[in-house]
């Protein structure tokens, strides 16, 4: 076909349509038309999210004919992942179904992305005030015949006479205003200074009021925060989920869309800067400001996240030895990147520790500054990709394991972000094997009210549901399913063993929420490589123990403590001394954008924490397959005595 025909793509039920190219698969085409279709493998075929259904038939409203052959043929992926009565009614994967002819489908409820439901609030900081960017207040001898020195020269003088301050350079956008803004204020201003050195912004009179932000740039969601530089108060924060999953879920997918298409990094870099923008926009309209008044900026990322918004070529950080383009935190101009604050402002990118261990993990770091303690911590960023810092003053290790998308609900038959609908608790009963659970903006429980309208299940609902199923009795420990319940939720089908969590009249979607027996081995996979790098890290530093464990992250904040420790999802510890910190990146970035000296420890520490490359250690895999089980094959779990089976072996 010629690469310029075109046919018209119809989405149901929202009614969207558009000409689209024929040869695009029908994932690319929702983008194009703004249609928000559930998308976790980054167009892999592998996560089974994107199911859509062929509607056949004449369609007088819009004139056109839509069949099954207005597609190209179902591909080997689409049989494996589609159940055969699924083939038969005329579903398709999006992401593997290429447009040949006019085409109406429909997108069901399980399929479409909900808006997500970020949560990534501000931790309380408390940190001396010194930020990069410092106003001051001059008035200056007006100009005259017999004193006719040059405006930037005369704005030099009164900076060094009234605030001891030496400026040598000013800003190009700056020094287009000056004069105008000089005389404005009749020779009286409001100069903004960044780091000591460079005017970067004048104002006309006396200003009292400068605004910075600082921002997470997660792989899926993004937070911003902005902050009075004056006073260090949180004066609005606001967030998103990141406008690049439409290319892919996890950095691996994100990084192989930019190699397979010859605009991909193009693409990726100005999606997350229009985010970006978007979201500083809405930070200063909550504060009744002009997003320009923003006059510094402080970001953080994982590698990927901060080359993608930086524009650069993030393939190296895909393949061994996976070196970064940079170590050391970076200063540029934001307006060179076109995010749109104060025109001479500059955007602060903090350091990276290693490929796969970003300005994120950084930004922990400062934030919980286990370089300061006696006891041995350690912290865990759950996420796709699980960032861990293990240690204290004497000594810091880092690791990074790929756990997965499971924990974001990829992988899982009824996975999903957190959104709307939701099942974001779980509680087996012991006896009766009876669920109950809770779904994300809905205070009661299943068995207190009717017309739950539960979709699937998020991130801190999968971290729920097997220890439940294990103190149940439902799985044993290696995670198989028991063959002796007695239970109407347990059943063996086709695919094989699951357990329903929901039953249709409780969901929006009109089936069986279920956990499968391939569910359970993915969260096994997942949480086994946590296990397993927090023990091979333990292992390096020469303890036996943790002190302390702590939850960072938005995934962190909302998990059961008890259900993770139960899980195994990190070698025993007491439940006490298990916290979350909530979204410790963000609290790391809002620190460097109030004291400068948060940003030299950021380079210090980020060079002195050794990074353990998990997959170089001889014996991961025998950790990783012990750490496989319920919680863990041989290690002795103390601290949950009270809650475990006395059976210890693989029957329990």
């Amino acid at each position: 076909m010629k690469g310029n025909e075109k046919a018209i793509v119809i989405f149901q039920p929202s009614g969207r349509r558009g000409q689209v190219e024929k040869g695009k698969n029908l994932k690319e085409a929702s983008v194009l038309l703004g249609v928000d279709i559930e998308g976790l493998c980054g167009e892999q075929g592998v996560c089974g999210k994107c199911k859509v259904r062929v509607q056949e038939g004449f369609f007088e409203k819009y004139g056109i004919e839509s069949s099954r052959e207005s597609l190209t043929p179902l591909t080997g992926t689409e049989r494996d992942d589609l159940a055969e009565s699924e083939c038969e009614q005329g579903f398709r994967l999006a992401c593997m179904a290429e447009v040949l002819h006019d085409v109406v489908v429909f997108v069901p409820e399980e399929s479409r992305l909900g808006k997500q439901v970020v949560r990534k609030a501000a931790g309380e900081i408390d940190i001396p005030l010194d930020p990069a960017v410092k106003t001051y207040s001059v008035e200056l001898p007006q100009a005259t015949l017999e004193d006719s020195v040059g405006d930037w020269e005369r704005l030099q003088t009164g900076l060094q006479k009234a605030h001891e301050i030496e400026c040598p350079t000013i800003d190009y956008h700056a020094l287009v205003k000056l004069q105008n803004t000089l005389r404005e204020g009749e020779w009286k201003a409001t100069v903004t200074v960044w780091m000591g050195n460079e005017v970067i912004r004048i104002q006309a009179g006396e200003v009292e009021k400068a605004y910075g932000a600082a921002v997470d740039v997660g792989s899926t969601t993004v937070a911003a925060y902005l902050c009075d530089l004056s006073t260090g108060e949180l004066i609005a924060t606001s967030s998103m989920m990141n406008p690049q999953v439409t290319y892919g879920e996890d950095v691996m997918s994100r990084i192989s869309y930019t190699l397979t298409n010859p605009e991909g990094l193009e693409q990726l870099h100005r999606t997350i800067i229009e985010g970006l923008n978007g979201l500083l926009g809405d930070l200063a309209g909550q504060a009744g400001i002009q997003a320009e008044e923003i006059v510094d900026m402080v970001i953080v990322g994982n590698t990927c996240m901060h080359h993608l918004m930086l524009n650069i070529d993030p393939r190296y950080i895909g393949k061994s030895p996976f070196p970064p383009a940079l170590h050391h935190s970076v200063d540029i101009k934001a307006r060179d990147l076109g995010v749109k604050i104060c025109p001479g402002a500059y955007l602060h990118v903090l350091p990276i520790e290693a490929g796969f261990v970003g300005a994120d993990n950084v930004g922990v770091l400062i934030a919980e500054t286990p370089y300061n303690e006696e006891k041995v911590r350690l912290i865990i960023d759950i996420g796709t990709n699980g960032e861990l810092i293990l240690g204290n003053r004497e000594k810091l290790i880092s690791s990074s394991c790929a756990t997965g998308p499971a924990f974001e609900g990829a992988e899982i038959k009824y996975g999903m972000r957190a959104a709307p609908g939701a099942i974001e608790r779980i509680v087996i009963d012991r006896e009766s094997k009876e669920v109950r659970f809770k779904v994300i903006d809905k205070e009661a429980w299943n068995d207190e009210t009717e017309n739950m309208g539960a979709k699937g299940m998020c991130g801190s609902a999968i971290i729920d549901v097997l220890p439940q199923l294990f103190l149940a009795g439902v799985i044993d420990r290696t995670g198989r399913f028991a063959k002796d319940l007695e239970t109407p939720r347990y059943r063996v089908v086709e695919e094989g063993a699951e357990f329903v969590i929901a039953w249709p009249r409780e969901t929006s979607i009109d089936q069986d929420i279920v956990i499968t027996q391939d569910d359970v081995r993915a969260i096994q996979l997942a949480k086994g490589a946590m296990y397993a790098g927090a023990k091979l890290m333990m292992r390096a530093f020469g303890v036996e123990r943790v002190d302390e464990v702590i939850l960072a992250g938005a995934f962190g904040s909302y998990i059961d403590k008890e259900s993770a420790a139960l899980l195994g999802l990190f070698p025993d510890c007491p439940i006490e001394n298990i916290r979350s910190v909530g979204n410790a990146a963000g609290d790391g970035a809002r620190m460097a954008l109030l004291n400068v000296d948060k940003r030299s420890e950021a380079n210090e520490w980020a060079r002195q924490v050794e990074y353990l490359e998990l997959t170089l250690e001889e014996d991961f895999d025998k950790c990783f397959a012990q750490a496989m089980w319920l919680p863990h094959m041989k290690d002795k779990f103390t601290s949950l005595e009270h809650l475990l089976p006395r059976k210890q072996d693989g029957k329990s």
